[in-house]
C-alpha cells in the first residue's frame, strides 16, 4: 500500500477541539513531529479537516 509522509508545521493552540482530536489521532504530537501513514480514504480525510495545520508528501 502506498505511503504518505505527515508533518504538522502549525501549532494546535487555539484551534478547535476537534482538531486537536484529529492530530492526535494521526499521531501528532507537536510542531514539526513527523509521522509515516498509509494512504487511505480514512487518513486523507483526517489530513483534510486539518490541511491548515500539516504537510503532506508521498513516500
Amino acid at each position: 500500500m502506498a505511503k504518505i509522509i505527515i508533518k504538522q508545521i502549525k501549532s494546535r493552540i487555539n484551534c478547535p477541539a476537534t482538531q486537536k482530536r484529529t492530530l492526535d489521532a494521526l499521531g501528532l504530537r507537536k510542531m514539526n513531529h513527523t509521522v509515516v501513514m498509509d494512504d487511505t480514504p480514512s487518513v486523507r480525510g483526517m489530513v483534510k479537516k486539518v490541511h491548515h495545520l500539516v504537510e503532506v508528501t508521498n513516500a
